[in-house]
């Protein structure tokens, strides 16, 4: 078998825990040993699903690790958010990341280079946004960061909230996050946010050349999502939720289980 089928038949492997009550994304057969394996696989998933809603980024990491993944699902909208939730001891939660969402208003062609301003035109607007997740790897299970990297980085989706003035979306290097149980008004998450990556299209200028470089092309109206303000924030399901950025805007969406 070549290493190429290899990578396909792991690539079909974790394709199909995204849809598993008990996914296990460890596979014996065939592990990824560079980056750009991963990301092969990671581009392979993208064909047999045959849709990118977006992607997450961050700049590269101080160790050299690579943070980009293709958002498989389509983004989420409204009132209402499908996810597959974390059952863990009993309870059963949703798992988001507060983040900002940068929608492409045309499609960026690969084999060339992109100046600042050139992204920062491409981009039609800014929103407040989650990035959903879900941990795909069994808990006894210590991935490589290439079996992390291949299985998509923990992400399930992205819901889009309320569009914010792309200035205000541009300069959010520090936001405050409350995100509280509306039948529970008194106990509210507040967070004191910093953005991963100082400023949130840092990683939007990166990943968009990396792409160009490797061939891969970017189409109209697919999200990028670029890092959260305060790490992973676990919420009831089938509750409303009220996130807040402080001095930005909320909003209120409720979890509902996708595979119920």
């Amino acid at each position: 078998m070549t290493k190429n089928n290899q990578l396909l038949q792991l690539a079909q492997h974790l394709f199909a825990q995204r849809n598993a009550k008990a996914p296990n994304s460890h596979f014996d057969s065939v592990s990824p040993q560079s980056m750009e394996q991963a990301i092969a696989v990671q581009q392979m998933m993208a064909g047999l699903n045959g849709h990118i809603a977006g992607w997450k980024c961050l700049v590269p990491q101080a160790n050299g690790d690579l943070i980009v993944a293709p958002i498989l699902q389509p983004a989420e909208r409204g009132g209402q958010c499908s996810i597959i939730p974390s059952v863990k001891d009993d309870q059963v939660l949703a798992l988001i990341e507060p983040e900002i969402a940068f929608i492409l208003g045309q499609d960026i062609e690969p084999h060339r280079s992109y100046t600042n301003a050139e992204i920062d035109q491409a981009i039609s607007a800014t929103h407040m946004a989650l990035e959903l997740i879900q941990n795909r790897f069994a808990g006894d299970v210590q991935p490589s960061f290439y079996q992390k990297l291949a299985d998509g980085l923990s992400n399930q989706g992205v819901y889009i909230g309320p569009e914010i003035d792309k200035s205000v979306a541009f300069a959010a290097g520090q936001v405050d996050v409350v995100v509280t149980d509306n039948t529970s008004p008194n106990t509210p998450q507040s967070f004191a946010g910093k953005h991963p990556c100082d400023l949130p299209p840092l990683p939007v200028y990166w990943m968009i050349n990396y792409l160009a470089q490797l061939g891969i092309k970017l189409n109209a109206g697919q999200a990028i999502i670029t890092g959260s303000y305060c790490g992973v924030v676990k919420v009831l399901m089938e509750t409303e939720i009220n996130i807040e950025y402080r001095g930005i805007g909320q909003f209120n969406v409720k979890f509902v289980d996708a595979l119920a």
